[in-house]
Formats: C-alpha cells, structure tokens, sequence
C-alpha cells in the first residue's frame, strides 16, 4: 500500500478517535513572546542550559524539569515527549536532561507504543493539575500557554498526532515513523531525518515534510546519523531541536536566524546537514531584524 494511502486511512482513523479523546486541530502557532526570566544561552544550544535539572519516574511519565522551578518568577514551557517503539524515556533521558536544563518542563510518556499520542498528552493534563495546586512545586511554575511535542521513531509520528490538540503550539519529530498525517495539524513542525539511517528512510520523512505546506516546516538530515544516533544525548540532534524549541517556546531571537530569513544559520551549513529545506510558510517568516 503507498504510504501516502496508508497515512490517509490512518489519518481518518486518528480523526474519528480525536473527540473521543477531546482533541480539536490546532491552529498555526506564532513565535511565543520573550519568555521574562529564562537565562539566555546565546547561540550555545548544544551545551547544558543554566538549570540543574531534576528527574521525577513515575507510573505514567517520567518528569525531567528544573530542580529549581521559576527562582525569578518565569514559568517553564513544556515538551511532552514520545518513545520509539519498545523504547522507554530513560533512553533519550541525556537529550531530555538537556531540554531541562535549558529551563523546559519534560513530561515523557512511559509507554513503548506512543504512536496515538494519549500518554503524551497526558502529561499536559498532569501539569496543569500541579500548576493549579498550591501544594505542588509545579504551582504556578508551568507555561501552559507554550507546549511543543518531540519524540523519536514512533514517538516522532506521535509527535505530530499529538500536535492536534489545540494546546501544542509546535512539534519535532525526530526519525518519524509513519503511521501519523501532517494535514491534521497547523503548528510549525521541524522534522528531522538521519542521512544513513536504514530503519526511517529520509525519504520517508521528507514525504511528512512536502505533506506539509499548509504549515511552517522545516526538514533537516543529519549528516552521516543513523536510526540511533538520536538517543542518549541526541548527538547532532540535540543542538538543532533545542534552537527551534527555543524560538518558539521562549521567543528566544537568538535562535530566529538559526531557521528564517535569507541567510539563515542553517541553510548553508554542509557540516551538520545533508540535506535541508524550507517550504514557503516556513520562508515567510521573517529572520533577524524583520528581514
């Protein structure tokens, strides 16, 4: 069966589960305004951000966030994370550590079977109970209005079909699997492909991207990365994703040029990228400076 043909049956399957599960479509997410407080890092997004981070395993999900949470009264954006297929957090939980200590709330479903996205999103449920609870050390901590969702495998095509709760603002799909449809979202997504890797083809994901042209998206292939060059400290991953969540979750301007305007960071950067491309959405968004 062609793959575009797959993702349409699966796409009508995710819509008819979607009121069940109170989801609604989100709309296309502008850059969230300078989040007041989070220390900047320049343009250093590969090295550890200024929190200490703390992790919380729990039955449903594991919580990586800042040991200390709003220490001068900033709220912490949330990433809700997705597992590749048998995989846990604990496996990505360098790349998730590092997330925190850039300041972001981490919620990652334990499960190894992501794909629907219901755990993922579980986890803004959580957040938004310990927010609201004066006993918790999440209260009034959380920014509920920045959420983005990330995961790899899998979890990377859950991270899409979770972007179809109208409170993710962005998604990063990491090596996605296929079985998600990008035509049931709006957010700006970020979709990233390994140039060796054998188990997602970057074809496969670069189908998900030119599916995409009603929303800002971006495609990246790491150079030389395979299937698993993602987990552990998500290796030339980590740098890339932490950028784009930091645009868009923290109005972090540093990290604009990195994606958008003429000259953009990326776009000339052969080292990191075998391939990368921008559609027409993401090439109106304009760079540094308003250019």
């Amino acid at each position: 069966m062609p793959g575009r043909t797959w993702r349409r049956l699966f796409g009508g399957l995710l819509l008819a589960v979607l009121p069940v599960l109170g989801m609604t479509p989100a709309a296309t997410a502008e850059p969230a305004a300078a989040t007041g407080g989070i220390p900047s890092v320049g343009t250093a997004w590969g090295e550890p951000g200024p929190y200490e981070v703390d992790v919380d395993i729990e039955a449903v999900h594991t919580f990586y966030h800042p040991r200390t949470m709003g220490p001068s009264g900033e709220r912490h954006p949330v990433v809700i994370w997705g597992n590749g297929t048998g995989a846990v957090p604990g496996i990505y939980s360098s790349l998730l550590r590092h997330w925190a200590s850039h300041g972001f709330i981490v919620a990652a479903a334990n499960t190894p079977a992501s794909n629907f996205a219901i755990s993922m999103r579980a986890g803004i449920d959580v957040l938004e109970r310990r927010n609201a609870d004066p006993g918790s050390e999440y209260h009034g901590k959380v920014d509920l209005e920045r959420i983005g969702s990330a995961g790899h495998s899998q979890g990377g095509a859950a991270a899409v079909n979770a972007a179809v709760d109208a409170r993710v603002d962005t998604a990063v799909p990491i090596q996605p699997g296929p079985l998600t449809d990008p035509d049931l979202t709006r957010v700006p997504v970020f979709y990233l492909a390994g140039q060796r890797d054998l188990t997602v083809w970057p074809a496969l994901v670069k189908a998900l991207y030119r599916d995409s042209g009603h929303l800002p998206a971006v495609y990246g292939e790491v150079r030389g990365a395979g299937h698993l060059s993602s987990i552990g400290d998500g290796g030339d991953f980590r740098a890339p994703t932490t950028a784009w969540l930091r645009f868009w979750l923290m109005g972090d301007e540093n990290a604009r040029g990195v994606f958008f305007g003429p000259g953009c960071g990326a776009c000339g950067d052969g080292g990191l990228w075998s391939g990368w491309e921008r559609n027409a959405r993401a090439t109106q968004i304009p760079g540094p400076g308003g250019v």
